[in-house]
């Protein structure tokens, strides 16, 4: 059975949130580390460069455990499966130049946090494997820790960007970080935000005409 209306819809659950919070603060601290490293006034305003790239090297290593424990949870599969799962519908919703509007229902994730996911993902990924050549430099040869020193940087500038596109977005929307921080949203912003899920759960809006 669904909780009644004035208790809010479910998003998100605690293993979902637990996973989303521990990774977004070492995302945050590789980000940080990285101006760090990469900007010469940063590097002399904070100093102990060997201290910041064990930072740097141990978080990006530590990122994907958060990730790793929280699949042993059924509502985390379930939101990595339907992040990953693309429709129809998601494709007009990106095509639409409205489509904030409503007027296309959207599922629990609509096709922007779907690309963004797996965006992050991918991005994750190729910084995880070019900082594992950069790291163990006796492994490979010269020609692989060049080319991975480029894509590492230009990946992580991009990377970068999307998690700032990230939270502009997210900070825009207080009711989305509600959902993030309790887990639980208004059943009338998951009406109005992503009424296919919404009637998943709560069942159809009631017709309020008289």
């Amino acid at each position: 059975m669904t909780r009644p209306p004035e208790a809010g819809l479910l998003r998100f659950s605690r293993a979902v949130r637990w996973v989303h919070g521990v990774a977004g603060v070492l995302v945050l601290v590789l980000i940080v580390s990285a101006a760090v490293l990469y900007n010469s006034e940063l590097q002399v305003l904070v100093g102990h460069r060997p201290v910041v790239e064990a930072v740097h090297v141990w978080s990006g290593v530590a990122l994907p455990v958060p990730v790793l424990l929280g699949l042993a949870s059924r509502s985390v599969r379930a939101d990595a499966a339907e992040l990953d799962r693309f429709t129809a519908r998601d494709w007009q919703w990106l095509r639409s130049r409205t489509r904030r509007d409503g007027a296309i229902a959207v599922g629990k994730f609509n096709a922007g946090q779907k690309l963004n996911g797996s965006l992050s993902a991918g991005g994750g990924a190729v910084l995880l494997m070019t900082g594992a050549v950069m790291w163990l430099p006796d492994l490979t040869p010269l020609s692989w820790r060049t080319g991975a020193t480029l894509v590492h940087d230009w990946t992580a500038l991009a990377f970068g960007l999307l998690v700032l596109g990230h939270l502009s977005h997210a900070l825009r929307d207080p009711v989305a970080m509600l959902g993030i921080r309790t887990g639980r949203v208004p059943v009338s912003w998951a009406r109005s935000e992503h009424a296919a899920w919404a009637e998943e759960l709560a069942g159809p809006a009631p017709d309020r005409r008289d």
